[in-house]
């Protein structure tokens, strides 16, 4: 056995004993490269059945309210700073919803998302918003939100509402985040993710790479999260949309991605690391292997802006692994 693969079984076999990796131990991870990535993605592999058995988590999203955003993030179509061609429309009806929600339900999905642009809803949108939530739980589907940044009153409005995870990414790490958004803060973001869990709600958060991040900013980001207790991590990469700030930028190697998500693995054993936005653009021939490298969720189904995956797809490369949904 080689040094740097003995190095992946020793830092393995100290998270299978309840150890959590230091950073050095993860920016040791990231210089891994060449025949040896996969050997990392083998161990992260063996996490994954470790901490969260042989079952993968589905979810959909809908998008809610789109476009017209005053956030100036750098990746986002739906930002009015952008010039990007998206759709722009309020909050969608009740009878909408409840028809996207019903479909997703009879695709296998676990959770439906509720997923609005902007900076946060208003205190009217808040309440309608409510109201879909009890549409969705009358699906059978655990309801969730993504609705900007939230204060603890309004976060307990929607639990009260039957709401039982929020979704809210950090996008990148406190470092990095200033040169994709200056509108609002990385603080900010800890803020609302603070809120979400003081409320009771589950938390779902993580973020976006092909940004131009270092490996260093992708540790970090991974150990604010831990610091969080987020339930759900969202993998997502950088789908370059023309007339964004960051339309320019290259997709990222497939080999990169996957290592991402086994660096998750490692850094975050016992959550759910669900792969997201942009899993089919970037990985391409070698999406199959997201589950190899350690996920364990993902997104099926259309995102915000961008074509996604058809479940039934995504059910049948489940079943091919020999894997259960949830």
């Amino acid at each position: 056995m080689g040094a740097v693969q003995e190095a992946i079984r020793q830092h393995e076999k100290k998270i299978l004993g309840g150890v959590p990796i230091s950073r050095e131990d993860a920016l040791l991870i990231a210089e891994i490269s060449g025949p040896d990535i996969f050997n990392l993605f083998a161990s992260a592999n063996r996490i994954r059945q470790h901490f969260r058995d042989n079952t993968v988590g589905l979810c959909s999203i809908i998008n809610a309210k789109s476009g017209a955003c005053p956030e100036d993030c750098s990746f986002c179509a739906q930002s009015s700073k952008n010039r990007a061609s998206t759709k722009i429309y309020p909050l969608i009806k009740k009878k909408v919803l409840f028809e996207k929600a019903t479909s997703a339900a009879k695709s296998g999905v676990k959770r439906f998302s509720v997923v609005t642009s902007g900076r946060k809803v208003s205190r009217g949108e808040l309440l309608e918003i409510a109201g879909l939530i009890a549409a969705v739980r009358e699906t059978g589907l655990l309801p969730c939100a993504s609705l900007g940044l939230l204060n603890a009153e309004e976060l307990s409005i929607l639990k009260q509402a039957g709401l039982e995870r929020y979704h809210h990414n950090l996008e990148a790490s406190e470092g990095f985040f200033p040169r994709i958004c200056t509108t609002h803060t990385f603080a900010d973001k800890i803020e609302t993710a603070k809120a979400v869990r003081a409320s009771g709600l589950s938390l779902c958060s993580g973020g976006i790479f092909g940004m131009g991040e270092t490996w260093q900013d992708r540790i970090d980001m991974a150990f604010s999260l831990r610091e969080l207790d987020a339930d759900s991590v969202p993998i997502n990469f950088l789908i370059p949309i023309k007339g964004t700030a960051l339309g320019h930028r290259e997709y990222l190697h497939p080999f990169e991605a996957l290592k991402i998500i086994s660096l998750f693995r490692f850094i975050l054993s016992g959550k759910e690391i669900r792969v997201c936005g942009g899993r089919t653009q970037v990985l391409g021939e070698f999406h199959s292997m997201v589950f190899l490298a350690g996920a364990d969720g993902m997104i099926t189904g259309d995102y915000l802006t961008t074509m996604g995956r058809n479940p039934e797809d995504d059910l049948r490369l489940i079943r091919t692994y020999g894997l259960k949904v949830l």
